[in-house]
């Protein structure tokens, strides 16, 4: 390798101690002397850090190892096309290749072993430059002039960094029918992909493109996708789309769980869309699905185009606990730390559980034996009303359905203090979290999406 740098260098795809990476920064890094390369390496744990150095940024990357700086004496920005195809197919070299296309087997086959049919480059019809180092097509047209009958290629595991790059050499092949492009190299700046509508059904085909270190929004929508699953390798976190911010999955076979269990793995994941999925149209009424989707998946932010504000959030959660806590318990779990050991199975189906748990305490025993909220229909709650900013206000007692929304109970407040409801400002506290003012800020929310229980009190400022 030299120190040359080609003039193009930003965006290039390198192999630098058999790693790969793709370039993004040239230039000095104080104090150090000399040029540099700044990369972001495929394999985030092969970098040092983000591409900053001592306060400085020099690039960005999308994982907090997954940059270094380099020389560019180790680098190896590639070769052309013809010049990996010479090297592998030209004159005393003995090598050979056997690959699969569709159920025929197809030997490749060194430039000695097929002189005598193919004497030159021109006549040669199935080739293999996996691995050659290839970046670019070289000089317009050279590879039409020396061998234009290429008709299978395998340009796998190359330094292609674009569909550009592939399509300047593809399309001067006119007799070209098999294209092997495995790992797909040149997608590593891939941001969005959209494969809906493509009758995908195992959702573990996603997984042949979930090493893509870029992609953020992909839309499998209306496909036959029922299950997936995200192997683990580090903790809790799943390897796979590290940094997939949005999914669609609208309009698949979802019907288990499982599926919505499986997302949780995905660490950067703030944006999901399941509608028109099985599911979805359960006998539990929307509200309660779209909750359990919030429990489950602890990085959402957007459920449905919806913004899921931290206080639906706590919501769902804290509910969450209540409408399993039963099976917790007759699982083996314990409102004793030392004791509390949920079965495997529990675990399975709700993996978030013992978080939960951690996060907010065991449900009491109270909470246990209450009607599972969701379940309920116009619940009553005995409730305090009380005006604090107006201590001549007497407080008020009032039974309140848990399904009133906040609207409604603003209307009867108006009745009963002749304040417009637009006026009013209204939250709550719970004698179970002393000290914490909870906000009702949704009108068209029902008092259970605050979950509200009999004795709290309701505080009204205008």
């Amino acid at each position: 390798m030299t120190e040359a740098v080609p003039s193009d260098p930003i965006g290039r795809r390198i192999i630098c101690d058999g790693e790969y990476a793709t370039v993004h920064f040239v230039g000095l890094v104080p104090p150090t002397p000399g040029m540099w390369l700044g990369v972001e390496w495929d394999n985030p744990l092969r970098g040092k850090h983000d591409g900053s150095h001592e306060g400085t940024r020099y690039f960005t990357c999308s994982h907090l190892t997954g940059g270094s700086f380099v020389r560019p004496k180790k680098a190896n920005f590639g070769v052309s096309f013809l010049s990996a195809m010479t090297k592998r197919y030209g004159p005393n070299t003995e090598w050979n290749e056997t690959i699969v296309i569709g159920k025929k087997t197809v030997e490749l086959v060194g430039f000695e072993s097929v002189q005598e049919e193919q004497s030159q480059l021109n006549a040669l019809l199935e080739i293999s430059v996996r691995e050659c180092l290839v970046s670019d097509a070289g000089q317009k047209g050279e590879i039409h002039r020396s061998c234009p009958n290429i008709s299978t290629l395998n340009l796998s595991k190359n330094l292609l960094s674009s569909w550009e790059k592939v399509a300047d050499i593809a399309f001067q092949l006119e007799g070209l029918k098999t294209l092997d492009l495995r790992p797909m190299n040149c997608l590593q700046s891939l941001r969005l992909l959209d494969i809906s509508n493509n009758y995908i059904i195992d959702g573990n085909q996603l997984l042949a493109i979930s090493y893509l270190p870029r992609l953020k929004h992909l839309n499998v929508s209306n496909n036959r996708i029922s299950s997936i699953n995200f192997p683990v390798q580090h903790g809790c976190c799943a390897e796979s789309f590290r940094s997939l911010n949005s999914l669609s999955v609208n309009g698949n076979n979802i019907s288990q769980w499982s599926f919505i269990n499986e997302l949780n793995k995905l660490s950067c994941l703030e944006s999901i869309h399941c509608q028109n999925n099985p599911v979805m149209d359960s006998d539990k009424n929307p509200e309660t699905i779209r909750q359990l989707i919030i429990a489950k998946i602890s990085s959402l932010t957007f459920l449905n185009r919806t913004e899921i504000l931290p206080q639906e959030r706590k919501g769902a959660e804290l509910d969450y606990r209540k409408m399993f806590g039963r099976e917790w318990l007759k699982s083996g779990g314990s409102q004793n730390p030392n004791h509390n050991n949920p079965s495997m199975e529990f675990l399975t189906e709700h993996p978030r559980f013992n978080e939960l748990i951690e996060k907010y305490g065991a449900p009491d025993d109270a909470e246990i034996q209450q009607p599972q909220p969701f379940a309920l229909k116009n619940q009553l709650l005995t409730l305090t009303i009380m005006c604090p900013d107006k201590p001549d206000q007497n407080p008020i007692k009032k039974k309140l359905p848990d399904s009133m929304t906040v609207q409604k109970v603003k209307g009867l407040l108006y009745r009963l203090l002749k304040v417009p409801g637009s006026e009013l400002k209204l939250s709550y506290e719970s004698s179970k979290m002393e000290g914490k003012e909870i906000q009702l800020e949704n009108d068209l929310k029902p008092l259970q999406f605050y979950s509200m229980e009999n004795g709290d009190c309701v505080l009204v400022r205008w």
